[in-house]
């Protein structure tokens, strides 16, 4: 599953540049998720383990470098859990469907400790503690429902998710959400995206993915901001900007 996301995220990053917004999505059994984790857990010792483990944390950090939007869709029949809770994680929103009148029907989210524990961000925190600038008490509330499926109400709660649109809303949501998002300058996106994922503490991969190659001064010198059509050039004068959708 690593190899081929790991694949997924390069092919996207190198052969369709112009795609801004990756929606991230997944399928499958909770249970066996984290049953799979707790195997991770209890052989982390064997040298093949260690490397899947090293593969997985690797992948998800090269999503955290890249210079695209990343939106999780949790649905009925996602597996956020355990590890593949990383991707609501690292996602910049995490939309999570609800069904207030039928809250059987609602999709679940599982925080494990493998979480705090096994997939650290190029900064060398968890995307969890990343989260939450470090809070000890909102990562102590995170800590006390370890391992327990939280359904929307909760999760929001609980500051895991962005949002929880219901059943009625949810497409409209996403499709404007998307709408929104591709509509804006992509360099502007990747200034605001990349100082968000990294706003904890600075180390030498932060300054270079979260500060310098993503900061203001390089988003106001590039054409999108000052060519002839760029968002400061047009400024005023109600004409509209046009972009270079390449997102680099």
């Amino acid at each position: 599953m690593a190899r081929e996301l790991d694949d997924a995220i390069l092919m996207l990053r190198t052969e369709d540049i112009d795609i801004g917004t990756w929606l991230l999505k997944t399928e499958g059994e909770r249970e066996h998720v984290l049953a799979a984790d707790a195997a991770l857990g209890r052989h982390q010792d064997h040298w093949f383990v260690r490397e899947t483990i090293g593969m997985l944390r690797r992948t998800f950090a090269r999503l955290d470098v890249s210079s695209r939007t990343l939106y999780a869709l949790i649905e009925p029949d996602s597996c956020f859990a355990g590890t593949l809770a990383e991707l609501a994680l690292a996602a910049d929103r995490s939309y999570m469907l609800a069904f207030p009148n039928a809250p059987e029907r609602e999709p679940r989210i599982v925080i494990s400790e493998v979480n705090f524990d096994f997939y650290p961000m190029v900064n060398g925190e968890a995307r969890i503690v990343q989260r939450f600038y470090g809070d000890e008490a909102m990562l102590g509330s995170i800590r006390a429902v370890m391992r327990q499926p939280l359904a929307p109400a909760e999760a929001e709660k609980l500051g895991l998710i962005s949002a929880t649109p219901d059943d009625l809303d949810w497409a409209d949501e996403i499709r404007l959400a998307v709408e929104e998002r591709s509509s804006l300058s992509p360099d502007a996106l990747t200034g605001l995206e990349a100082n968000l994922r990294f706003g904890g503490k600075e180390t030498m991969e932060t300054r270079i993915f979260g500060r310098l190659s993503a900061w203001q001064n390089w988003i106001f010198t590039r054409p999108n901001a000052v060519g002839e059509k760029g968002a400061l050039k047009v400024y005023g004068k109600g004409s509209r900007a046009q972009f270079d959708w390449t997102r680099a």
